[in-house]
């Protein structure tokens, strides 16, 4: 039964295949037999991610995992310190990565909000209230304004029936709802004009429904089932750090096995070996990393809450530098889901209007028009006054922010604010003009007719509205609607000198001027008035819709948000290409697209043209294609598929239901905080505060500037070990059998990976930032020349340190231990210049002293006291198996530190991005 297309059936049709009955609905039990059959009506929740299972991803990564094995094996040595530290920093990643990600899976609890709670259902030939979750399929449902649809329906009866179905499709707009059949192949979800669908709003009129569908058979359900089947993928740093851990775990067996080798074939002991080969092993892992990476995400992560962006998934915060395509729904998030008047047309004048919302009265529009507004052109005036007369929807003073709220029909509206801003207010209107009959809209007619008393004395009319009195009658007739339902009803049309007859000239402009809106992407209204006489009759029949004089066109548009252009041109301009993807209609998608310059070539592909494609035509199509319309859910899960596996990184921003599985399947999903509905919020891994999508564009710098900071300090910290290895692989060539102690090895990796690499992780954005394509998915963490500066830093490092430690050591006096604590303080001192010349890969360190991190130098002078204290402090320095440095040595070790910093500094000079700074 769920593969039945139901809005291709008659409804006799339907109710027959559902064994109902309109009128007496299901019998008890009948209908008991059924919920026996299909079960309760509600979405399934399968399951969340156990906290335990949260946890324990934070601590087996390859790198985390190498740690915790040191751990166990300094224990098992017999070595406390070294256990501790080393599992106090497996301790820091977990909690830090735990408490940051930690959430229930809430993307089921947030569609099962979507439900209601009661529902009106005929049973036994009676109306009666029920809970959603026993309705079944052939349950026959009342629905009236205001309801929240509780199943997939088809529509048996609709009296000016209109749904709101944008958290579902994306179309902006309530959509008018009918009850013929619509016998052809490929309707998409949002044209579906007879069916109403589950967790859809009813936002004007009532209507009839059998239940097709019910739970996880609806289309909502469908969606739930996209999510929960979506895995959750790592993100690019866990790939690349996973990688770099792979790496480290190799070179730190073979080193260590090659020190264990040397040690023994000097004649060293066995046991001393091992723990020297283990702490080898240790000193080639950065065991700062994980905890640097986790804090300077977390910290990255909070400097973009401050911006209105809120991480989700801490080490989706990198992702965002790698993004080469943003995929974006359009109603929400490009535009400001608010139908607002743009146009304005009658005979003579085309007006295009600023479709900012302005709070004050005053009409805004091209300055080459707005003398016409002021007073010159009175027809206008009407028009927007008969537009606001014609209305059911109320505009409320709003507390909160000083504007207005909108009551009623999004359409109507945008009619309303267009003639407050001209200073006609629909109250002060009906103060002069009281409505005293009107004829309700329904979709058949598509039009809606009001009747209003005029004044006897015609200085009570409003001065904008002065120009109906040459009507010379007691009542005015206001009708709206769509333009080809109006025109056959009109045969006046109402100039600068008033009312005169329609000609098939005048006729023609109208219609060009209609088709040219609606290819804008616009929704078209036309507005008609005409003169009736007081008869007393009190007879209100579609007769009043006749004989009319035209008076003008309203064009509608949902208007893009004016930031977002600029923002557009920022990411064109850091190589991201932008795309829209949308359930709305592909004329308005086209138009929003071309003024956003997302699509200058105005090409635009359907939901039924994807259907019709091959996997290769898809992935060739989205290569190319940059705006996508009227499409599905299961469309937008394709189109960000088909950009992964084309090697695109892509980013997934919307606010609805509809959105929910390609949010979660994009490499980021970005959902919006303020429209955003809860769904997509809980599959998103960032949220936008502030519903900007400028915003997107200042978290892609953050991102790229966490991901650079963190190869800064990868380079930094890997460079410094390499240095520490060589000087214990090669100082027994010098005759030097242990050139470190394991705890001194253990306690400069503390140092210099956990302290000064902090310091890197907290480097400010390079000005260029935002000026160079996104990095390739495929490009590794070593690369663009990183391995051959560190084996060119750590080779400085080792050989300046070992240097120093050769002169001064002095085999015949074993207990002399200066030269192997000169050895130890100049690493420190290496290490420090190194990162102080690591904080730009381009510019030099003094360029940036202009920019200081004050962090990164309150660390190496903090790291410098440290330091001190294990060579001058008593029983801290024989802790470490130090001694006390001459003022002679101590600045030796100083001087020799300047090595890396220099090395560093010059390859910068050298390379083209310095030489052209």
């Amino acid at each position: 039964m769920s593969d039945t297309q139901w809005h291709r059936l008659a409804i006799d049709a339907v109710l027959a295949e559902l064994k109902a009955d309109s009128r007496r609905g299901l019998d008890d039990a009948d209908a008991e037999a059924r919920l026996a059959e299909y079960g309760p009506n509600e979405l399934e929740d399968r399951g969340g991610k156990h906290p335990l299972k949260i946890l324990l991803e934070q601590v087996t990564s390859t790198m985390v995992l190498i740690l915790i094995v040191a751990a166990i094996i300094s224990g098992l040595l017999g070595k406390p310190t070294e256990t501790i530290a080393i599992g106090a920093i497996v301790v820091l990643f977990a909690l830090l990565g735990f408490v940051q990600e930690y959430r229930a899976e809430k993307a089921m609890a947030a569609l099962k909000k979507m439900t209601v709670p009661t529902v009106r259902v005929r049973r036994n030939g009676k109306t009666v209230e029920i809970s959603a979750r026993d309705i079944v399929p052939g349950d026959v449902v009342e629905l009236e304004a205001g309801d929240l649809a509780p199943a997939d329906l088809r529509l048996v009866e609709s009296a000016n029936l209109r749904v709101q179905e944008s958290a579902l499709t994306g179309e902006s707009e309530p959509v008018d709802k009918q009850t013929a059949p619509l016998d052809r192949e490929d309707v998409a979800l949002a044209d579906r004009r007879n069916c109403v669908y589950m967790g859809t709003v009813i936002a004007y009129g009532r209507g009839l429904g059998v239940v097709t569908a019910t739970g996880m058979e609806t289309e909502l359900g469908r969606i739930a089932q996209m999510i929960t089947g979506v895995a959750d993928p790592p993100t690019l740093l866990q790939k690349r750090l996973d990688t770099v851990g792979n790496y480290l775990a190799l070179a730190g067996s073979a080193v260590a096995g090659l020190v264990m080798a040397i040690g023994l074939s000097k004649g060293e002991s066995l046991s001393d070996m091992f723990l020297t080969a283990v702490s080898v092993a240790v000193a080639v892992v950065p065991e700062g990393l994980p905890a640097v990476v986790t804090i300077t995400l977390a910290l990255g992560a909070q400097r973009m809450l401050r911006r209105k962006a809120l991480i989700r998934k801490l080490s989706a915060v990198e992702t965002l530098g790698s993004v080469t395509v943003i995929c974006s729904d359009k109603t929400g998030t490009l535009t400001e889901n608010r139908m607002t008047v743009t146009v304005v047309d009658v005979k003579g004048h085309h007006l295009n209007l600023d479709a900012r919302n302005h709070p004050a009265p005053g009409l805004v529009v091209s300055e080459d028009k707005a003398d016409v507004l002021c007073g010159r052109s009175p027809v206008i005036c009407l028009l927007l006054g008969c537009g606001a007369l014609c209305n059911d929807a109320y505009l409320l003073p709003d507390p909160d922010t000083g504007g207005y709220a909108l009551t009623g029909d999004p359409t109507e509206g945008a009619l309303l604010v267009a003639a407050a801003r001209a200073g006609l207010t629909r109250r002060m209107l009906e103060q002069s003009l009281p409505r005293i009959d009107e004829i309700p809209f329904d979709a058949e007619r598509r039009l809606m007719t009001t009747v209003h008393r005029l004044p006897d004395d015609i200085r009570q009319i409003p001065d904008n509205m002065t120009a109906v009195s040459v009507l010379s009658v007691s009542r005015l007739v206001i009708t709206k609607g769509a333009v080809d339902s109006l025109l056959p009803v009109c045969d006046r049309i109402w100039s600068v000198e008033g009312p005169v007859a329609m000609d098939e000239d005048g006729r023609q402009r109208i219609e060009t001027a209609n088709v040219r809106m609606a290819q804008n992407g616009m929704r078209v209204l036309g507005l008609a008035i005409k003169g009736k006489a007081a008869d007393g009759s009190g007879r209100k029949d579609i007769s009043l819709e006749s004989d009319l004089i035209f008076l003008g066109l309203f064009g509608m548009i949902d208007p893009p948000r004016p930031e977002v252009k600029s923002a557009v041109q920022t990411c064109r301009a850091a190589g991201i290409r932008p795309v829209m993807i949308t359930g709305d209609h592909p004329l308005t998608a086209r138009f929003i697209a071309y003024e956003l310059g997302i699509s200058p070539d105005g090409e635009v592909r359907t939901g039924e043209e994807l259907n019709k494609m091959t996997a290769g035509e898809l992935a060739e199509t989205v290569d190319r294609v940059s705006v996508f319309a009227r499409v599905s859910p299961e469309h937008k899960l394709r189109i960000v598929e088909a950009l992964q596996a084309n090697g695109q990184v892509t980013a997934m921003t919307g606010d609805g239901v509809n959105d929910a599985p390609a949010l979660k399947k994009a490499d980021i999903g970005v959902a919006m905080g303020i429209t955003g509905t809860d769904v997509s919020r809980e599959a998103a891994r960032m949220v936008l505060l502030d519903d900007n999508f400028a915003t997107i564009v200042s978290a892609v710098e953050e991102g790229r500037t966490i991901y650079e900071n963190i190869r800064k300090f990868v380079k930094f910290s890997v460079a410094g070990n390499l240095g520490k290895v060589l000087v214990m692989l090669l100082a027994p060539l010098a005759g030097i059998s242990l050139a470190l102690l394991p705890l001194q090895l253990l306690w400069l990796n503390l140092l210099t990976d956990g302290l000064l690499g902090l310091g890197l992780g907290l480097e400010p954005t390079e000005p260029d930032t935002m000026k160079h394509p996104p990095r390739s998915s495929r490009e590794g963490f070593f690369s663009g020349g990183m391995t051959g500066q560190i084996l060119r830093i750590g080779t400085v490092i080792g050989l300046a340190a070992l240097t120093l430690g050769i002169v001064f050591h002095d085999p015949a006096n074993p207990s002399d231990k200066a030269w192997q604590t000169m050895l130890f303080t100049s690493l420190a001192f290496l290490q420090v210049g190194q990162a102080l010349a690591s904080r730009s890969t381009r510019t030099s360190f003094f360029s940036r002293a202009l920019k200081p991190n004050r962090v990164l130098t309150a660390l190496c002078l903090f790291v410098l006291m440290l330091q001190m204290a294990a060579v001058y402090v008593p029983y801290i320095n024989m802790f470490f198996g130090a001694q006390p440095l001459t003022v002679r040595q101590l600045l030796l070790c100083a001087a020799s530190g300047t090595a890396a910093f220099i090395l560093i500094e010059i390859e910068k000079r050298l390379s083209p991005a310095g030489k052209s700074a």
